[in-house]
């Protein structure tokens, strides 16, 4: 599967993405899919109880972790809101290793630690050109408690993965994290999607 990396701001069409592009689709329901389920389940759960351990056993070496910046445009390039040039998050899988290394010692912006509920929704999947790969689309509702802030954040956003099945397992070895905010409401952007 090849992934655009141009900005979706720029005039050229074809750098439009959204949803899933993989016209092979994995049924609902079918074993691959509800593996694929599972696996963004325990995902979900792995984050939010802070078994980071447990999540980087997720993700593949070759891993591409980013979160581009959401533009607000109107008229005729209203639909061309996504730079995929800047972003909120850009990690690896070794960026990701230092930080749930720092999160799990002493990082001062998690300190007290954000508790999260992540709600992962509408979940579609297609099979990519590699053998045992997936493409998988889905929704993420994030709440996020801090401290003793009586008021909750959220944020909502759409995913969009690339799955590879090795020795009987999902690794995440691409994720693009398509935040529905132009201008992020949380505190600080210190959790992971």
């Amino acid at each position: 599967m090849t992934w655009v990396t141009k900005s979706t701001a720029a005039p050229d069409s074809t750098t439009i993405l959204r949803g899933l592009s993989s016209r092979r689709r994995v049924p609902v329901g079918s074993a691959i899919y509800n593996r694929l389920l599972e696996t963004l389940y325990d995902e979900a759960a792995a984050l939010d109880e802070r078994r980071f351990d447990d999540w980087v056993a997720m993700l593949a070496k070759d891993l591409v972790y980013q979160a581009p910046i959401r533009l607000t445009r109107t008229g005729a390039n209203k639909d061309r809101d996504v730079m995929r040039t800047m972003f909120h998050l850009d990690e690896d899988y070794g960026s990701i290793l230092m930080r749930t290394g720092r999160l799990q010692k002493s990082a001062w912006a998690e300190d007290p630690p954000s508790r999260c509920r992540r709600f992962v929704t509408n979940v579609r999947a297609g099979e990519t050109d590699a053998p045992g790969e997936y493409e998988v689309v889905s929704y993420l509702f994030l709440e996020r408690s801090r401290g003793d802030n009586p008021h909750n954040e959220h944020m909502t956003a759409e995913r969009r993965d690339v799955w590879r099945e090795v020795d009987g397992a999902y690794v995440l070895s691409r994720r693009e994290i398509i935040v529905d905010q132009s201008v992020l409401g949380m505190s600080n952007f210190a959790v992971f999607l």
